[in-house]
């Protein structure tokens, strides 16, 4: 894997996003100095030491796996608020707006032609549970690609916001509550149903022993 210019400081500002929200206060200073230190040699090495680049087979051509495949597969924790079976639904840590969500596909995929039709799906389910609760004036849902991952945003719309407006941290407290709010509910078990006896039935009863 060659990390390309462009690329490092979007990978340098997820993994410390990623940082700001797992590592205990008294070690994220640290961790965030030697990210931010690296270069691209040695950002490649750490993705490569921290499963976030796997390989392909001998011969083959590596495969990237980013910062949002590792959320898709659970190896970074994150704020899901739904999933399907193609593709999963998580808060943004750096968000522009409130319930501002990716919709990232389970698959590394690199171009958004090749998105398949479950996750717009997901992201339309999103977008209507976000109207409901969050109440914004409209909601933007458009692809994007980072690290060569291509995904989807969701984005509410309170006043003017777009895809190139600032960001702001969240802190994971706020991003767990809210995620509460806008996961699905877990349906009820259904009650069994009791098949009622019609009065002339032909059941017969065991005969009463005196």
């Amino acid at each position: 894997m060659t990390l390309q210019e462009d690329q490092i400081p979007q990978i340098k500002k997820q993994l410390i996003g990623q940082i700001d929200s797992t590592f205990p206060d008294d070690k994220k200073a640290q961790a965030i100095e030697q990210i931010n230190s690296m270069n691209s040699e040695q950002l490649e090495q750490f993705l490569i030491q921290n499963n976030l680049v796997k390989s392909g087979e001998a011969g083959s051509p590596s495969e990237q796996q980013c910062v949002f495949c590792s959320i898709a597969e659970g190896k970074i924790p994150s704020a899901q608020i739904g999933e399907n079976k193609k593709a999963l639904a998580v808060l943004e840590l750096n968000p522009i707006s409130k319930g501002h969500t990716l919709i990232l596909p389970k698959e590394h995929l690199e171009t958004a032609d090749k998105l398949p039709s479950q996750v717009l799906a997901l992201a339309k389910k999103i977008a209507k549970k976000i109207k409901s609760v969050l109440k914004p004036k409209d909601i933007l849902i458009e692809t994007a690609n980072l690290f060569g991952h291509s995904l989807m945003n969701v984005l509410p719309i309170y006043e003017n916001e777009n895809l190139a407006s600032p960001r702001t941290k969240a802190e994971p407290a706020e991003l767990d509550e809210l995620a509460k709010t806008l996961r699905p509910k877990p349906k009820a078990p259904r009650k069994p149903r009791i098949k009622k006896i019609k009065e002339n039935s032909d059941i017969r009863l065991p005969r009463r022993i005196p």
